[in-house]
């Protein structure tokens, strides 16, 4: 899984480490990075709304905290088979950079499966939201960054039907919860890439987030988890909302700074939204498609000023 590094990236974020000699390098995910880091966002935010949408289905088999274990389990050993990664060669501080994603990755999911429990699919993905967006603001430097997260904030609200009084609050809490724990995957997911060759980090944090759920799931589900239905459909949603998605960000985030990618996420909500209208047949109110429209703006802006960006420090890097 190679990595291409456009002059904005070198910019931006250090190079990612090369492998060593043996290391395995999967192929699949390096052809993912001809699509561009913001394609690679784009294409993990579509595969994790066809995952949610079978988690869904999962629930009533397993449980919120079952459905995570084997969510986790079924994606920590698909990356761990592909990548193989080496456990030997790494500092202190890399395992405790990959110990913590693993600790955020697990929280940020079981989080969110508890808030979507409680409270509907796209209100809980709209509250969530509201992590990395705040991230957004208090990483980035520049004021414009700061406006396009006020845009995208004003469409998560509107897509959220502006106003959140009648939900659960335990079930708000989760979901707020969970977007702050997408806050910390973003910046863990980028400190992994740059300390791990391709996609050797993610593999050891998925098995860290895996064996941290596994006594959870256990309690709730039991001997439910055992059954082939529930596996295969659980292995489904591992690969749709685990292993795709969070191997095509932690590409895109080695090119791409944490307040950009930040924004990006704020399309969650818009994709499921336009998902749901073009493939279940659920029509948009204006106040929705103002929503999707605001929250597109919001992304294309965040990108354009980060292009811009990039094209401004080239000349200063060629003298």
């Amino acid at each position: 899984m190679s990595t291409v590094n456009s002059p904005s990236a070198a910019n931006s974020t250090p190079p990612a480490p090369t492998p060593s000699p043996g290391a395995s390098v999967p192929r699949t995910p390096g052809r993912f990075t001809s699509l561009g880091p913001v394609g690679l966002v784009l294409a993990g935010g579509i595969s994790v709304q066809f995952g949610g949408a079978l988690a869904v289905t999962l629930m009533p088999r397993a449980g919120a905290l079952g459905v995570v274990t084997l969510r986790l389990l079924a994606a920590a050993v698909v990356l761990l088979l592909v990548c193989r990664p080496r456990l030997r060669g790494h500092s202190r501080a890399d395992w405790g950079t990959v110990i913590v994603f693993g600790i955020t990755m697990g929280a940020m999911n079981g989080l969110f499966y508890e808030a979507v429990d409680r409270i509907p699919l796209g209100t809980a993905v709209t509250l969530e939201v509201l992590g990395p967006l705040a991230l957004s603001v208090l990483a980035s430097r520049r004021a414009l960054n700061a406006l396009w997260a006020c845009l995208a904030l004003a469409g998560v609200f509107l897509l959220g039907g502006g106003g959140f009084g009648d939900l659960d609050p335990i079930g708000v809490a989760f979901a707020l919860g969970a977007g702050a724990m997408w806050a910390a995957y973003i910046v863990f997911s980028a400190r992994t890439g740059r300390r791990f060759p391709q996609a050797d980090g993610l593999a050891l944090a998925m098995a860290v987030a895996a064996l941290l759920f596994l006594p959870l799931g256990i309690a709730e589900a039991g001997t439910r988890l055992l059954d082939p239905t529930t596996i295969a459909l659980g292995s489904s949603v591992a690969l749709l909302s685990s292993v795709l998605p969070y191997t095509l960000e932690l590409l895109a985030l080695r090119r791409l700074p944490a307040s950009t990618f930040a924004i990006l996420m704020s399309l969650e909500p818009a994709i499921a939204a336009t998902a749901g209208f073009l493939i279940l047949s659920q029509s948009l109110s204006l106040t929705e498609a103002a929503a999707i429209a605001l929250v597109i703006a919001a992304s294309i802006g965040a990108v354009r000023t980060q292009i811009g960006r990039g094209k401004a420090a080239l000349p200063a890097e060629g003298q």
